[in-house]
């Protein structure tokens, strides 16, 4: 079957058209016409390539040169679109083009939504993973930039300090880094690690506790965010959107600039569910290693909780490490299914009072 139209074919070696005469021949698969010169051509169809656009179709062939042909008969474009669409040897675009106004707005939503999982998930989630690239060296820096900038020239009691310190001595806290514990006279509730292994615990939530094995439970919680360096993956996952072309760089340097110009909000990081989960596990790991009761564990969750409950201001430990009833209820579901012994340790009993007092 043979059908005939015009087009206009320009010869790619000058810029001047001439209009020729088309015969699609669909049994052989060739597009063939005659130039003003005379010279014959003949275009094996599946060598061609095409596109439709604003009711034009543009062919392509060749590479050395390359030529065109415009096509603006509609019936002619139709039928040759046809025996392509069946030969399956439509372009994608040209797919998509042939699709109509629905599947087109139905593909925008699709690319919207597709970039919305971009912003809130892979994007935080290379930006965790900027932690990877970053030496540790560096936690100790950022740990003692903060702790210079806000916490060095704040009221420490430094009786507390110290008799915390010697508690935590007392412990094997399987941790990764040097630990250093201060005590802030401040009747906040709060309590916070910092990247280089100092932890910092306020007056106001050891007035909370009720007996050392909360307080084990608290130290074993917060050393877990420390060995799994939580506070960098979290500030890394808050400053994403800065950090997405370092980190696929690999530009260690400028992940680190960016994190260092954001050093101050380390105190305010609030963590993920699932770094919450694991330093609640680990912290559990590390309570149940020292023979303490990590009933205790349970108790100084219950008892912040209760802290919130008709409070204005909720607790500051509240807002950063987010207590919920089904964390209070996997530590229950640790305590019911993992075996421990634990023994009453005078020592820390002792040394409790101190701090607390």
């Amino acid at each position: 079957m043979k059908e005939e139209t015009t087009g206009v074919f320009f010869d790619g070696e000058s810029a001047i058209p001439q209009e020729v005469v088309l015969v699609f021949d669909s049994t052989k698969d060739v597009l063939a016409f005659e130039t003003n010169n005379g010279q014959q051509h003949c275009w094996e169809l599946n060598d061609v390539t095409f596109e439709v656009k604003s009711k034009k179709m543009y062919l392509e062939y060749g590479k050395d040169p390359i030529q065109n042909i415009k096509i603006t008969d509609s019936d002619f474009i139709g039928k040759i679109s046809i025996f392509w669409k069946n030969r399956g040897n439509q372009s994608w675009y040209q797919k998509l083009m042939d699709m109509g106004i629905k599947a087109h707005i139905g593909f925008t939503v699709f690319i919207f939504v597709i970039i919305g999982l971009g912003y809130f998930y892979a994007i935080p989630w290379v930006g965790e993973k900027a932690v990877i690239i970053i030496p540790e060296e560096y936690d100790a820096h950022l740990g003692t930039t903060f702790f210079a900038e806000n916490i060095l020239f704040n009221n420490i009691d430094v009786e507390k300090t110290k008799a915390l310190n010697l508690f935590a001595k007392e412990l094997n806290l399987k941790n990764t880094k040097k630990l250093k514990f201060t005590v802030l006279d401040s009747p906040i509730v709060n309590a916070f690690a910092l990247p280089d292994g100092n932890i910092v615990v306020y007056r106001g939530i050891l007035k909370t506790m009720k007996n050392y094995d909360e307080l084990v439970g608290l130290i074993g919680h917060e050393v877990a965010h420390v060995n799994n360096r939580h506070s960098m993956k979290m500030l890394c996952r808050n400053l994403s959107g800065y950090l997405f072309v370092s980190t696929i760089l690999g530009d260690a340097n400028g992940v680190m600039a960016t994190i260092g110009d954001n050093v101050n909000s380390l105190q305010s990081l609030s963590f993920s569910r699932n770094f919450e989960h694991e330093a609640d596990v680990q912290g559990f790991e590390i309570v149940v290693l020292n023979k303490i009761n990590p009933k205790g564990m349970s108790n100084l969750f219950k008892r912040l909780q209760d802290e919130e409950k008709g409070v204005v201001n909720i607790p500051e430990f509240l807002s950063s490490h987010p207590v919920t009833t089904e964390r209070i209820k996997d530590v229950n579901e640790m305590i019911k299914m993992k075996p421990f012994k634990f023994e009453e340790n005078l020592k820390l009993k002792k040394l409790f009072l101190e701090i607390k007092n």
